[in-house]
């Protein structure tokens, strides 16, 4: 009886300590401005040597291959913010399984979640290229999870794959506009760049949230300012048309895919900084290291401990139902055991992401 006294005990103290120090941020009212790119960023090929190619990051997105795939070996749709790691993994996988299983159609998507409607419309698009392949692995945060569970579409209990270290702020190489914490990100000569609001909810909420309970929980904020004052002024001054001829945005957004839209608004001018998981700034460090680098939101650079109100993502892998021949049954249940395996552990720890 004393244990189970304790035992609950400690479970009313994590929850206090959890409502106290996580708030609701205010209602947004403004709009960001849209940002897109004219030039990308020339990113890092995970194909090396083939000829011929058509690839040309400024232009050639795929709207020179046409055509419709079907009958995939394998398919796994992903929330793609831990792509560098998975890209390790995905090798070890084919390395392992492919000749034996016969994998040879296969791919993923590393974009925001869109497992539900590429599950319920069995195909996705990318230009003129159709995909219509059913997959056999959903990953994503825990609300994409449940409602796949809600649908009826899953296969088994849903396994807890990876843990993030939160957020910090992505800046241009230098710092040129000396930003220390997420109180620099509402002075009027900053701009912040997000994911878009509407199109990629899950990570404007969780950066923009960490934001307010950021400044929320800080002890010592600045002298006349406060956490609902820093959110205001970034989020609702209604600025959508703001630039040009007129005062400079305090918030921009891209389009549709944000681990690729924010570095390249910070990299072009189109925003001084902006408020991105730990992992994914990383990586952007490591294959640009002279264009970016990191502000810290809790601990160091080499060692981040998220600050209070700093929210930390899960994500979740779960199979997904369906009339799988034997070897793409066995493919899916290999996939989860990577998705669990120590050398997964080993991969994620390389990128900056840890286990749950």
């Amino acid at each position: 009886m004393k244990e189970y006294r304790l035992k609950c005990l400690s479970l009313f103290t994590l929850i206090f300590m959890f409502s106290i120090n996580t708030y609701a941020a205010p209602a947004i009212t403004g709009t960001p401005k849209i940002v897109f790119p004219k030039h990308l960023l020339d990113w890092p090929s995970e194909i090396k040597g083939v000829k011929p190619t058509l690839t040309e990051p400024t232009a050639n997105r795929l709207n020179d291959l046409h055509g419709q795939i079907g009958q995939c070996d394998l398919v796994l749709s992903t929330a793609g913010n831990y792509h560098m790691a998975l890209r390790e993994a995905w090798k070890d996988y084919l390395d392992k399984f492919a000749e034996s299983l016969k994998i040879k159609t296969w791919y993923y998507t590393t974009s925001p979640p869109i497992s539900p409607k590429q599950i319920s419309n069995k195909t996705v698009q990318f230009g003129n290229l159709k995909l219509n392949c059913v997959p056999q692995v959903a990953v994503g945060p825990k609300k994409l999870i449940k409602k796949l569970v809600s649908m009826s579409v899953t296969d088994g209990e849903p396994v807890k794959i990876l843990k993030n270290y939160g957020n910090v702020i992505l800046v241009k190489k230098g710092n040129p506009k000396k930003i220390k914490g997420v109180w620099d990100l509402g002075r009027a000569d900053v701009t912040l760049v997000t994911p878009n609001p509407k199109l990629e909810p899950g990570s404007f909420g969780n950066f923009s949230g960490s934001i307010y309970n950021i400044a929320k929980n800080d002890p010592n904020p600045p002298k006349g300012e406060s956490a609902e004052k820093l959110f205001n002024s970034i989020f609702n001054s209604n600025q959508g048309e703001c630039g040009g001829e007129k005062k400079k945005c305090n918030w921009v957004s891209g389009k549709r895919i944000m681990h690729r839209e924010q570095p390249w608004a910070i990299n072009s001018g189109a925003a001084d900084a902006g408020v991105i998981f730990y992992h994914l700034a990383l990586y952007f460090t490591r294959a640009f290291p002279d264009k970016f680098e990191i502000v810290p939101l809790g601990g160091t650079i080499d060692k981040p401990k998220p600050l209070e109100g700093n929210k930390v993502g899960v994500l979740q892998a779960v199979r997904i139902k369906g009339s799988w021949t034997p070897n793409q049954k066995k493919a899916q249940d290999e996939l989860i055991k990577t998705f669990e395996s120590e050398k997964f552990t080993k991969i994620l720890k390389k990128h900056g992401i840890r286990r749950p």
